[in-house]
């Protein structure tokens, strides 16, 4: 099952002109996807936030085993979702996937989930990079409102979304290796020392013991979080050259380095305070309002204060990194969403650069709209914005995740493939009982995961299964009025 675009072409004198909904086919490599997905990560965002949290409140000198772990089940679940890739053609991803196997009303949900998932944890972001910014130049002298930032920085963004996705990979691809830089010049620094002063104990972080210390699933919980994005390379099938092995190659090399990457770093962290103390570090840095300490004190240590500036100036660049990520992501969501008829036809339109530039006002105005009442009611932009927006996502795309796994077994079972048994059976269904497991562990320790209160964690639980419902009723709405005419 495929999607193709029409070309923009320009009709009879007289006649309505015919607006473009194409996007722009084979301008988007390997590399190109994987430094998107890579960006959705944030590298230094998703160390900096998770980290301490994994230590101090989950399994302490375990918790790269935790990253190690979430790493596993993630592979696992993308055996399934790179041979669906392989079969379904879109850039719609997990709306396509669940469509193929269980019909267009149950894909709407899962659409609607994929759009709540990814404008939650964008918006997320806003709140952070608008906090760390204003305190950045706070430090120089300026006072500027992380809410002014943060919507002068959606409008730049709006911008850069309405231009051809090549610029977009080339921006994120120089932020992307600047931060990773930094995390990979501290962590071989740490290697080559030998570690702390208990060395490099390998045993203590991956062995099943240490792993299972303490609360394990809090530390697997926040490895989830800090994962979050890899999903996103079907979302670019449409502009991917050649597809079928674009699609695979950048899913299992984003997975592969995003899994060795955050355990080896987050290892580095567990050797240079030593095994036995880094829960007492990570929890001194929580409590001391300044949890990024946790990872920029010790860059600070080994390489002076300059290290320091240079981590907040990229802490900033990667959580705009991440921001520009999901701009487009959620833009290629919006798009094939329009061209499949769930959403009015003119969220289908590109322009010029074949770029889905309505659905990329759509996404600043949802932006917008998140961020907004968080302004208006002056609340702290990292503890409630932040906090409270990456949790809902999380636990929205676990969902997805699992449904996709079902979708896997549902759509090659009736299609009667065989000789595919651990791709399109046996690795889809493993997947979905050991993410049904991590959700399980996220819904439990939710309160934790948010930082707020029990009533905040119910009510934004309640929102996923309630905008699942509103994707499916929406649906039902839309073919029982049948499909819109093209503008």
């Amino acid at each position: 099952m495929s999607i193709s675009n029409p070309e923009s072409r320009t009709a009879e004198p007289g006649s309505r002109q015919e607006h473009s909904t194409a996007l722009r086919a084979g301008s988007i490599g390997v590399l190109g996807i994987l430094f998107f997905v890579l960006s959705a990560q944030a590298p230094l965002t998703g160390i900096v936030g998770a980290a301490p949290l994994a230590a101090a409140l989950g399994n302490g000198a375990g918790a790269p085993g935790a990253y190690l772990i979430v790493g596993i089940v993630i592979v696992i679940f993308a055996v399934g979702f790179v041979a669906m890739s392989r079969k379904v053609e879109t850039n719609g991803a997990f709306y396509a996937y669940v469509t193929a196997a269980f019909g267009r009303k149950v894909g709407a949900g899962a659409a609607w989930l994929a759009l709540l998932a990814y404008s939650t944890v964008q918006a997320a972001m806003y709140g952070l990079y608008g906090a760390a910014f204003s305190g950045l130049l706070a430090s120089t002298g300026i006072g500027v409102p992380w809410w002014l930032l943060a919507v002068a920085t959606m409008a730049g963004v709006q911008v850069l979304g309405s231009m051809n996705i090549e610029l977009g990979a080339r921006v994120l691809a120089v932020l992307v290796g600047l931060e990773v830089a930094i995390l990979l010049m501290f962590g071989f620094s740490v290697l080559f020392k030998g570690g702390g002063p208990e060395g490099l104990n390998f045993a203590a972080s991956f062995s099943p013991e240490a792993i299972a210390t303490g609360a394990p699933g809090v530390a697997i919980m926040f490895a989830v979080a800090s994962m979050f994005g890899f999903e996103s390379t079907a979302i670019y099938s449409a502009e991917a050259k050649d597809p079928h092995k674009t699609v695979a190659r950048a899913t299992y090399l984003s997975v592969g380095i995003i899994a060795v990457f955050f355990s080896f770093i987050t290892w580095m962290l567990v050797s240079f305070y030593r095994p036995s103390q880094v829960a007492d570090a990570a929890g001194a840095a929580l409590e001391s309002g300044d949890a990024t300490s946790f990872v920029i004190g010790p860059i600070v240590e080994l390489f002076g204060p300059w290290a320091g500036v240079t981590a907040g100036v990229l802490l900033v660049t990667s959580l705009l990194a991440g921001i520009i990520a999901f701009h487009n992501g959620i833009n290629r969501y919006l798009h094939s969403l329009a061209l499949r008829g769930s959403m009015p036809a003119v969220v289908a339109r590109t322009n010029k650069h074949r770029a889905p530039a309505v659905a990329a006002w759509i996404q600043t105005v949802i932006a917008a709209l998140l961020v907004a009442p968080f302004a208006l009611l002056g609340l702290d932009p990292v503890l409630t914005l932040f906090s409270w927006f990456s949790g809902l996502a999380v636990a929205a795309l676990l969902v997805l995740y699992m449904l996709c796994s079902l979708a896997v077994v549902g759509y090659f079972r009736r299609e009667r493939v065989t000789g595919q048994c651990w791709r399109t059976l046996i690795a889809p269904s493993l997947a979905a009982l050991l993410l049904a497991w991590v959700l399980s562990l996220v819904v439990s320790n939710f309160t934790s995961l948010i930082g707020g209160s029990a009533e905040t964690a119910v009510c934004l639980l309640v929102a996923v299964p309630v905008i699942f419902l509103a994707g499916v009723l929406v649906e039902i709405r839309v073919e029982k009025r049948g499909p819109e005419p093209r503008p």
